[in-house]
């Protein structure tokens, strides 16, 4: 007698069957940072020190330029460190949930489990480098003297959110599409490279006023999570617009991938 494990509806997260499964969320996420981190000196800091660093080298070169042809209501450097962090999620996200299907190969060919766990673990690894970069993030604009209005409550948790939405959907495809076709294990990071800088991460959206510019800002699926970001210490103003087709742009990419993955799941034990 044979029987066929397959996914009831390939648009579904399987809600059900993912919460049954879901101590393996707690393991494959404490396996990969234990892995990521192993046997480094600095450790955690690794998350904090690669975006602080960064800002502060694009402050230091490009910082006086960017802000007076901007007119920034920020100083630049809590700017492109309020970017970055948020940035981390996609970067690392992405990089992790591309390959994640091929690097667990040996698991999945060995045993059954909904296979979207592994992807989003991948991101939940993400968002915990995510949260130690905020930690130092939140006492820098303290000793910026950057003060943060009660925007913030909603807006920080609601960016994080969007952020993981966002390298969720695209991540699922990416990992779909890199079982079948390695050249996506190269392409993503190339990818990823380029995607910083057409992204508002370390340049404000305004800073080119081309219409295909513009329309590419409002396509970005990230424009959303950092425009909300930033607001919750520059003000609480958000560019509603430009956020919502952003945030619809997530959406697709999500149904997309999702839909992606589910589809083609049935082939990775055998192909991966």
């Amino acid at each position: 007698m044979e029987f066929e494990i397959k996914a009831k509806n390939k648009l579904s997260l399987g809600i059900k069957e993912l919460w049954e499964y879901r101590e393996l969320f707690y393991f494959f996420t404490l396996r990969d940072i234990k892995v990521k981190y192993k046997q480094m000196a600095l450790g955690f800091m690794w998350a904090v020190i690669q975006p602080l660093v960064l800002a502060l080298i694009f402050s230091f070169f490009l910082g006086k330029a960017i802000s007076n042809y901007t007119h920034l209501s920020l100083p630049y450097d809590v700017f492109a460190f309020s970017g970055l962090v948020v940035w981390g999620i996609f970067s690392g996200g992405l990089n992790n949930a591309g390959n994640s299907m091929v690097s667990n190969a040996s698991i999945i060919k060995k045993i059954y489990f909904p296979r979207l766990i592994i992807p989003i673990s991948s991101v939940l690894v993400s968002l915990f480098d995510f949260l130690m970069a905020f930690v130092v993030f939140f006492f820098y604009c303290l000793f910026k003297d950057i003060y943060f209005s009660w925007y913030s409550i909603i807006y920080f948790p609601l960016a994080a959110f969007l952020a993981c939405m966002a390298t969720f959907g695209v991540g699922c495809l990416l990992a779909a599409l890199n079982v079948k076709y390695r050249d996506f294990r190269y392409l993503v990071p190339f990818m990823i490279q380029f995607l910083l800088f057409v992204t508002p991460v370390l340049f404000p959206p305004k800073i080119d006023q081309n219409a295909y510019y513009t329309a590419f800002v409002a396509l970005n699926p990230l424009t959303a999570p950092l425009d909300i970001f930033r607001a919750s210490f520059d003000g609480g103003h958000v560019n509603v617009g430009q956020d919502l087709v952003s945030i619809g742009v997530s959406l697709f990419f999500l149904v997309l991938g999702l839909f992606y993955f589910r589809k083609t799941e049935g082939y990775f034990a055998d192909l991966a």
